[in-house]
């Protein structure tokens, strides 16, 4: 009955999914990824009370909604332009966020609460809101709708494949402490899925290009997936961002664990909260970006 949620679930979101990423306006693309991230970010919140910690509720979604408008509202200019109006973006929010929450902390009643809220608040804006926003402007790039339609189909392969030979054949437990039916049979199977998603990618791009053009989901600008000659590059990316995105993963079960919880929530049936949806994107979506960004400025 799980596995049928799970899979029913997922037939429902992945065509939502690639339709939002591919047609879907940049601002409205900002605002699905806000929203997501505040969902998120909620669940994360849930899961600090647990630990005894009270975090900073309407200042962190105040923040982080003001971090996803600006950048909605960001013109559309130049890659080089674009890439780095959102670091500017970025930084700038990632090092005011902390102490902007320190300062709301010092008005508490109950001053032991007030560090570790700032703490669990600013972790919510660089462990979520960033790396969500890293996937909006992803998009913006030359060839962005390529790199997201790669890093979806990278983390979703990885997990399916981690799952479906993970759980039947796995026996040598890869964390038992963190997450316990994880195994290395099960990251295996995932690493190999992501380095033939990249592959494939690789060989297909053209036709998929093609595809997507005629079926009115990417524009012309949006070019095709790779440019390098070599496969070698595509693989080793392939290989980075699955082992970020499985990290991620076991990140967000750390969290869990520790809190004495299965799930982040159950807004998904038959996968969790939406932080146990996203988990390993907000690895692996950082790294993606830091590859497009360094491809900007080589131009």
């Amino acid at each position: 009955m799980e596995l049928l949620k799970r899979v029913l679930t997922a037939l429902v979101l992945i065509p939502l999914v690639l339709l939002v990423v591919l047609r879907a306006p940049v601002p409205v693309l900002a605002f699905v990824a806000a929203a997501i991230a505040l969902l998120a970010t909620y669940e994360l919140f849930r899961l600090a009370e647990a630990y005894g910690v009270q975090p900073l509720k309407r200042a962190s979604y105040v923040f982080s909604g003001l971090f996803f408008l600006l950048i909605a509202l960001q013109p559309s200019s130049t890659d080089l332009l674009s890439t780095a109006g959102f670091t500017y973006f970025a930084l700038s929010f990632a090092v005011l966020g902390p102490f902007l929450f320190l300062v709301i902390a010092m008005y508490r009643r109950d001053l032991a609460s007030g560090f570790p809220a700032a703490c669990v608040s600013a972790l919510a804006l660089l462990f979520i809101s960033v790396p969500m926003a890293c996937l909006v402007q992803l998009r913006e790039q030359w060839q962005g709708s390529f790199l997201l339609i790669y890093l979806l189909f990278l983390v979703w392969a990885g997990d399916i494949f981690a799952y479906f030979i993970g759980k039947p054949f796995g026996m040598h437990r890869m964390s038992p402490r963190v997450s316990p039916h994880k195994t290395w049979e099960g990251a295996l199977a995932s690493l190999l899925a992501s380095i033939g998603v990249g592959i494939a990618m690789f060989h297909y791009a053209v036709p998929i290009s093609r595809a997507l053009e005629r079926a009115h989901l990417i524009e012309l600008r949006d070019g095709v997936f790779i440019e390098p000659r070599s496969l070698t590059p595509t693989i080793v990316l392939s290989i980075v961002l699955n082992a970020a995105a499985q990290l991620g993963d076991l990140a967000e079960s750390l969290i869990k664990r520790g809190a004495g919880a299965k799930d982040s929530g159950h807004i998904l049936p038959g996968h969790g909260g939406m932080l146990d949806r996203i988990d390993a994107l907000l690895f692996a979506a950082p790294v993606l970006w830091c590859y497009a960004a360094w491809r900007v400025m080589m131009q």
